[in-house]
Formats: C-alpha cells, structure tokens, sequence
C-alpha cells in the first residue's frame, strides 16, 4: 500500500545528515528530473529579487532564498521531519517509535514540488517551492505530471491520496477499484458535507499517525475503510465522478 501526503511551504531548518544525494532517494529513477530542477532553483536564487518574485516571497522569507542557494550543500534530515506546518505537526514524526517510522518508510510518500515523490524517511534539505512556484524555462505541472502519474500507477497495492487538489494536478493518481482520493469534510446537522481546511491538515496529519502507530496491512478500499472505523476515524464513500479516482470522505 501507498501513502501520499502533501509537503508543507515550511520546513524545519538544519539537520544532522549528509547533503543531498539524489541517489538515496526513493523513485531513484526520478534522479535526471530532480537534478535539472534543482540545478534551476540555485541558479534562480542566485539573484535574490527575483527568486523572491518567482516564489512569491515577502520580505521576511528573504531566508527561503539562502537555503535554495545552499541546497546541494546544506545538511539533511527524513522528510517526515523536515516538513512543518499543521499536517506534519498532527503528525508528530519525531515522537513515533522505530517500528512506525520504520513501516512510515516503504508506505508513505509526500510529494514534492521539488523533488517528486520522496519516502518518509528519504533525507532532503531545507528548500523552498511549491506547486505554483514560477522556474524560468519550467512549467511545474508539465514537468512533473506524467512521470509522477507512471511512478504512483506502476504501485501494484492499495493507494490512498492524501494530497491536495494542487498536488495532486501535479500527478494523478490511477483510476483502479483500489486506488481513492481522501477528502475531509464536516457534516453539519442537516447531513450535508462540507470541506474544510485548517482542520482539513490536522484530520490527515492524525490519520496518517495512527497507520504508523498500529502499522495494518491494507490490500483494498473496504478494509482501509474498516481499519479506519476500528481506530475512531468515519469514512465514507464521496461524490466522485465517472472516470475519476474514487474519492473518499473522512469525517472530521
């Protein structure tokens, strides 16, 4: 079974591993991709002002831009604890034991704007870009949506999609009986659903730690659905489209 998680736009600074190499990262066939990108991204933050506009950076993230210049030379840590924010704070990697970061790291993957799909536990440096960032010479969605797309469908398993609509443009997920897009909703008194946002992060950042915590094996949609009952989470089937990945709701 597959995992995929959205980054975060911060991310915890420093680190205690070795820099960046391209070769010990999951996906390693993504290498050449990944290389040209961040080559591009250096070369881009050379000149502050304009990495600043391309990353619709304010004044008080001038800093995003040093650690772009520093990226194939600053020290690096797994990218479940590299990534911040309210989704990896509910998470809490950096307290879960050595059997759930060890599952965490052959089942779950977060995709990034930068470096595609990484493992849990793949070790990257502090960068910034996001899905909408602007490299000159690349379109983010061109760049990376058919390589990420083949990556996520040649997973023979269960394939759970826990990005954001964003993320997710940047490489769908394959539309098979055991693969759904996860949506979190609330549901007000009258039955009807809704979306939400912030708590949207913090009902998947919880989700995904309670898979690490209990470490199931899920082969199908039934028994992910199953499983999450068992452990307090409501989920149900959503309003998907004909030819679409199944959607799923998690009731927050």
């Amino acid at each position: 079974m597959l995992f995929l998680l959205p980054p975060s736009e911060t991310k915890r600074a420093g680190g205690d591993g070795a820099p960046l190499d391209l070769s010990r990262l999951s996906f390693a066939d993504l290498a050449p991709l990944r290389r040209d990108l961040a080559d591009r991204l250096v070369a881009l933050s050379a000149d502050e002002a304009a990495a600043m506009r391309a990353l619709k950076l304010g004044p008080r993230l001038a800093g995003e831009v040093q650690h772009n210049r520093e990226l194939q030379t600053s020290a690096t840590m797994p990218a479940l604890d590299r990534f911040t924010g309210v989704l990896f704070d509910a998470l809490d990697a950096g307290t879960l034991d050595a059997h759930a970061r060890s599952f965490g790291a052959d089942r779950v993957v977060v995709h990034s704007a930068l470096f595609g799909l990484v493992g849990a536990m793949d070790p990257i440096p502090a960068y910034r870009l996001s899905h909408d960032s602007r490299i000159p010479g690349v379109a983010l969605k061109r760049f990376w949506r058919e390589a990420i797309a083949q990556r996520i469908a040649s997973h023979d398993g269960l394939v759970v999609d826990l990005r954001s609509e964003a993320y997710a443009d940047l490489g769908q997920a394959p539309v098979r009986d055991d693969s759904v897009f996860v949506r979190v909703v609330a549901v007000d008194d009258g039955g009807r659903r809704r979306a939400l946002n912030h708590f949207n992060k913090q009902a998947k950042g919880r989700f995904t730690r309670r898979l690490l915590e209990t470490r199931p094996q899920l082969d199908s949609v039934d028994e992910l659905v199953r499983w999450a009952a068992d452990e307090g989470f409501r989920m149900a089937l959503g309003a998907s489209k004909a030819g679409s990945v199944v959607e799923l709701d998690l009731v927050a």
